[in-house]
């Protein structure tokens, strides 16, 4: 129950956040936090994603599955994250592990990669996070109506 207090609440104060524009990052790590269990030691990886999503310089949530997706915290910035076309993490045998494996930014550029170490992985609820974002898109759709109305007086 106080999980979905603390997810509503989320969802509310950045409802007024999303309908100025695109949420930041910072914005988006803190419905993904919101929606985040308590963390485990690791996760199994098949070798592909299913997607991935970052949240700022030192976060990003990965999707192994369509309905599985996990928020990995870094243990600091990881560079070009941000603008990274793809991602790769390492893994012992199929098995993604919290302060042992990593991130690696591909397709930075010429300079070497620094891999971004993992300092915490925590499962997702992906159908409360999916239910949060569409609340939040269409509050920015109601949000441009309003505005528009208002323009149009």
């Amino acid at each position: 129950m106080k999980k979905v207090l603390v997810a509503l609440m989320a969802a509310a104060a950045l409802a007024g956040c999303a309908t100025a524009g695109k949420l930041s990052s910072s914005e988006r790590l803190e419905l993904y936090r919101a929606h985040a269990g308590a963390p485990v030691n690791s996760f199994r990886y098949f070798g592909s994603f299913n997607g991935w999503t970052e949240l700022g310089d030192s976060a990003l949530a990965v999707w192994t599955k369509p309905s599985e997706a996990w928020l990995l915290s870094l243990s600091g910035p990881c560079m070009d994250l941000s603008y990274a076309p793809a991602i790769s993490i390492t893994n012992m045998m199929g098995q993604v592990s919290a302060r042992f494996d990593r991130v690696v930014v591909l397709g930075s550029g010429p300079v070497g990669r620094v891999p971004c170490r993992i300092e915490s992985i925590q499962p997702l609820d992906v159908k409360a996070l999916r239910a949060s974002e569409k609340e939040l898109r269409e509050a920015k759709v109601a949000e441009r109506a309003a505005d528009q109305a208002a323009e149009d007086k």
